[in-house]
């Protein structure tokens, strides 16, 4: 035998037993750590993607929210609004009603003066009547006597 033979028989022997080594004792722990370091980055993509759904899902929740508040936000605007009119609506009824009032105030007030100058100036009349038809007649004429008289006259006037 060549020495050469016996060294690459040996060679072939030490690889062997490295190799038969190797996939006895190192392979499958390395596999495992390799399993389970990819299990861990699939779940931490799954993880990811989950996020991503929550975080979509909470913005669509939020912007349901955000609508949901500006359509109440419009509605209290509307109503705010309306209330407002109405507020101007009854101020100006109100208003309108006191100017009545006080207008009709007034013209009473005016009728009662007209009435109380009609009336004095029905007095003085009768008095000078009366005062004139002294003069004219030269003697005194009894005012109580002729009440009837003159009320007559103080009316036709």
């Amino acid at each position: 035998m060549n020495p050469t033979y016996i060294t690459f028989i040996g060679q072939m022997l030490s690889f062997a037993i490295l190799i038969w080594f190797t996939v006895k004792f190192i392979w499958p722990p390395m596999m495992k750590a390799i399993e389970e370091r990819q299990q861990k980055i699939a779940e931490g993509l799954a993880a990811a993607d989950r996020s991503q759904k929550d975080l979509a899902q909470a913005q669509d929740k939020v912007n349901d929210a955000l609508k949901e508040a500006r359509s109440k936000a419009n509605e209290i605007i509307e109503q705010a609004h309306t209330r407002a009119n109405q507020i101007i609506d009854q101020a100006k009824n109100d208003a309108v009603a006191e100017a009545n009032r006080q207008k009709a105030l007034a013209e009473a007030e005016i009728a009662a003066a007209a009435n109380r100058a009609k009336e004095e100036l029905r007095k003085q009349v009768s008095s000078l009547a009366v005062t004139g038809a002294e003069k004219l007649l030269k003697r005194e004429i009894d005012a109580n006597a002729h009440k009837a008289l003159i009320d007559d006259l103080a009316a036709q006037l």
